[in-house]
């Protein structure tokens, strides 16, 4: 398969990745299906869509032809079966755990046609951990974009020791074709390249405030106004989701047994409490406002 083959594309789950991967592709052209076993979750998946779209419209960064021919574009289902039986490529976006993903995949391998790709998202777990769940371990491989999906233009696409070259050379064109900047990894490894620089500097923010040091507005001030960087370390924790970050270092945990890749003590205190962030309007900062 080369990417000019590609018209439909199907995107499992809804949550905020999910849906702004769908929309950008249904930006680009492609038919596009978003799926989720929640109907709730693609109606709020559609209002945050119609909010972030509409913010683009007011400055002047799409007009509303675009944006209403991209919503025609974009279905919102609950059936998997619907989502992928006539698909081209399949994005994989639901929760950080290893059990589920390998479920999903082995289903949409069972009902999608046989050239089909199937990707994860997934930025900490290889898709070595998936792919033989499938029939097809040549055309499944990471194709990890970044949060916010509609503003963040890198795509990380990882080839596994399974990955055929075609399979990983289509998912490049297919990145530059939805208008985002691919890097190709030509080898696995968990936390990719962007989320490894990150991973460090996160580790340290976190050091830093739980002995004391500094308050993690301030870290978060460090970062921006001496770094330039765009968001702090905790916000952007709040940002991605404190849930998101927590199975991350467990799943880094599971995969080196090195009890300093556990989740910190600030991390698991946020998530046993439910407060993970924008999500649910309470994190490291206070969004209920």
């Amino acid at each position: 398969m080369v990417s000019k083959d590609i018209r439909q594309i199907s995107v499992i789950g809804s949550g905020a990745m999910g849906s702004q991967i769908a929309m950008v592709s249904a930006l680009a052209g492609f038919e596009v299906y978003l799926q989720d076993v929640s109907e709730e979750s693609l109606q709020k998946a559609e209002h945050s869509l119609q909010g972030h779209l509409n913010r683009k419209i007011s400055k002047g960064k799409l007009s509303n032809k675009e944006v209403e021919n991209a919503f025609s574009r974009l279905h919102f289902v609950t059936s998997l079966e619907e989502a992928v039986q006539t698909t081209d490529f399949v994005i994989e976006a639901i929760v950080e755990k290893l059990d589920t993903k390998r479920q999903v995949f082995s289903e949409v391998d069972k009902i999608a046609p046989e050239h089909a790709i199937i990707a994860t998202n997934s930025s900490t777990i290889v898709s070595s951990k998936i792919a033989d769940a499938t029939n097809r371990p040549d055309r499944v491989c990471n194709l990890h974009f970044f949060n916010p999906v509609l503003v963040m233009e890198l795509v990380e696409v990882v080839k596994g020791p399974h990955t055929s070259d075609e399979t990983a050379n289509t998912a490049v064109q297919l990145v530059k074709e939805i208008n985002k900047v691919p890097i190709l990894l030509k080898k696995e490894i968990s936390g990719f390249v962007a989320n490894r620089l990150l991973g460090k500097l996160t580790d340290e923010a976190i050091y830093l405030y739980e002995n004391g040091i500094a308050s993690f507005e301030e870290i978060d001030l460090a970062a921006t106004k001496a770094l330039n960087h765009p968001i702090g370390p905790f916000a952007l924790m709040d940002l991605t989701g404190i849930d998101v970050n927590y199975y991350i270092y467990q799943q880094r945990y599971a995969e080196t047994g090195d009890k300093n890749d556990k989740p910190s003590k600030t991390l698991t205190d946020k998530y046993e409490k439910g407060e993970f962030g924008r999500k649910t309007g309470k994190g490291f900062y206070d969004y209920s406002k």
